[in-house]
């Protein structure tokens, strides 16, 4: 066919001529569209006669493969001169520190079970661990807790439900970490020294009490311990825990069953602001109950109290996490969600007062 050389010749110069793919793709369509002319010289083939079309044909698909390939060819070096300009626009040092990125925090609760953990193993203290469900006996009768305690209606108390017919011994959600005292003095006799953290379940909700909360007992049984040795382990206690040089605590008698003498145990405090510090000041606050081990409670675990006697005491975990970290209501520990705890980043807040609805 007349004029295909000069035809090549023009569209190739037209394609190397093309600065963007822009166009490129308009060379395209005149040469290869729907109405480009070499589209419209392979309509022509239909008018031609057989030994015509059959050169002809040959001819102008040797032309659009050319010209295809001098498109993509062209379209690639585009690309690739793109992306030079864009390597040398978007300079990118490789040896500097990756940014930081956000990560995830132990909860407080958690936090604090490993800080009571850590400071009394440093006092000896070994963590004890027993079963959540437990039965009436471990709960309740091996703690000298008589059956007309209020602790023992099942409006204090989760009973778990039975079948009828169904004579075993009743169970309940555990009140307190006591039993696992019990366990652990069965299971290892005196002397003892050791610790209950763990999550306990009492029917009470409102600001300072939740249905599910968690509490860390300690027990110490040995041949010629006293109250000394127990007001002692606590201020050690204190002064590590709050993160103080000087605490002072104040024993006021109290009534537990399983203690004889019983004490509650208050510590000086200061409030200004809203920020509470330990150590200091002229007001008090409770923080936990302890006393000596009544002689019932050795007896049921097999333990001669002839022979030996001891201290126990009981703390709310949840509750020093508050007074540690600024957290004015112990219900948002567990309906919170991570944007709240990410809010408080365990420090001290500087606008709840908790001394109003936690001070003895």
């Amino acid at each position: 066919m007349d004029g295909l050389d000069t035809l090549k010749a023009r569209f190739l110069t037209a394609i190397s001529a093309a600065s963007d793919e822009a166009g490129l793709e308009e060379v395209r369509l005149a040469a290869l569209g729907k109405k480009g002319e070499i589209s419209l010289k392979m309509r022509d083939l239909g008018q031609m006669d057989p030994a015509q079309r059959q050169a002809a044909g040959a001819m102008l698909n040797v032309l659009k493969d050319e010209i295809d390939a001098a498109l993509r060819a062209k379209k690639a070096a585009l690309g690739d001169a793109a992306l030079d300009e864009r390597l040398r626009a978007e300079w990118l040092d490789v040896t500097l520190p990756a940014r930081p990125r956000p990560q995830g925090t132990i909860h407080p609760v958690s936090q604090v079970m490993e800080e009571l953990t850590a400071i009394f193993a440093d006092m000896g203290f070994a963590v004890a661990e027993g079963p959540q469900v437990e039965s009436d006996w471990y709960n309740f009768d091996a703690l000298n807790i008589p059956p007309e305690h209020p602790a023992r209606q099942e409006h204090d108390t989760f009973f778990m439900h039975r079948a009828e017919g169904d004579n075993r011994p009743p169970h309940v959600l555990r009140t307190h970490t006591s039993p696992v005292q019990i366990r652990a003095l069965m299971a290892q006799g005196a002397p003892i020294r050791v610790i209950a953290p763990g999550r306990v379940y009492r029917m009470d909700m409102d600001q300072t009490h939740t249905p599910m909360f968690h509490q860390v007992e300690g027990l110490a049984i040995d041949r010629d311990i006293s109250m000394a040795n127990l007001k002692w382990v606590l201020e050690e206690f204190c002064r590590a825990y709050f993160e103080v040089d000087k605490v002072e605590l104040r024993f006021r008698a109290s009534h537990f069953p399983f203690t004889e003498p019983s004490a509650e145990v208050d510590i000086r405090y200061s409030s200004v602001g809203g920020q509470l510090k330990i150590g200091e000041g002229d007001k008090w606050m409770e923080i936990l109950g302890s006393g000596m081990v009544h002689p019932k409670v050795l007896q049921a675990a097999g333990v001669d109290p002839d022979q030996w006697q001891g201290f126990a005491f009981g703390m709310g975990i949840d509750r020093i996490a508050m007074l540690k970290y600024g957290i004015p209501d112990l219900r948002a520990f567990f309906e919170a969600d991570l944007r709240w705890l990410r809010h408080y980043g365990f420090s001290a807040l500087d606008v709840p007062d908790l001394a109003g609805g936690l001070s003895a």
